[in-house]
């Protein structure tokens, strides 16, 4: 349930992106990296469990998105939240 909350949340982020004007590559390649990193902490098949690793990357993005990118920000916001109470 909690890992399905974090890929909708992941959507909802792609989705503000997409509708957001002019959006650098720099930062929609972030998004993916994070993406990337999400879907394999959620994966029971994965081996990867570098949990501080994929919160620390997504709080830096948040404090990129702050200025130029206010309601993404929020999304991160939700998704670094969401990740705590996944516990993975």
């Amino acid at each position: 349930m909690k890992e399905q909350n974090l890929k909708e949340l992941l959507n909802q982020l792609h989705d503000v992106l997409e509708k957001t004007d002019e959006v650098d590559l720099e930062t929609l390649e972030l998004v993916r990296d994070l993406d990337e990193e999400i879907n394999r902490l959620v994966d029971p098949d994965s081996a990867d469990d570098d949990f501080d690793s994929v919160v620390d990357h997504a709080k830096a993005i948040e404090t990129r998105f702050a200025v130029d990118y206010p309601v993404a920000e929020r999304f991160l916001r939700e998704i670094i939240d969401a990740l705590s109470k996944v516990g993975i």
